[in-house]
């Protein structure tokens, strides 16, 4: 829903976004990549390498059909610090 959001997101405001931990959850992506979902490009920015994820047209499309009207049935609430709990 975040890359939906934004369009794309770097690897590290992507975890951040979502909450993630990279170590803990770089499967849950890998995943997500080989079923199509969303799309890893890397990008050269100096002497360092920026992965860069984006919803793909498949990634858009569950997202609109499955995400969203789940969302409105079953809407997230916030935890005692104001962050949203339910669905990444």
């Amino acid at each position: 829903m975040k890359l939906v959001e934004y369009g794309q997101l770097n690897q590290t405001a992507l975890v951040s976004f979502c909450g993630l931990n990279l170590k803990k959850h770089r499967s849950i992506f890998d995943k997500m990549e080989f079923n199509g979902l969303i799309i890893k490009t890397e990008k050269p920015l100096g002497k360092r390498t920026v992965t860069v994820y984006s919803a793909s047209q498949k990634g858009l499309e569950f997202c609109r059909a499955i995400i969203e009207p789940y969302e409105k049935l079953f809407p997230r609430s916030s935890d005692t610090n104001g962050n949203d709990i339910g669905l990444i």
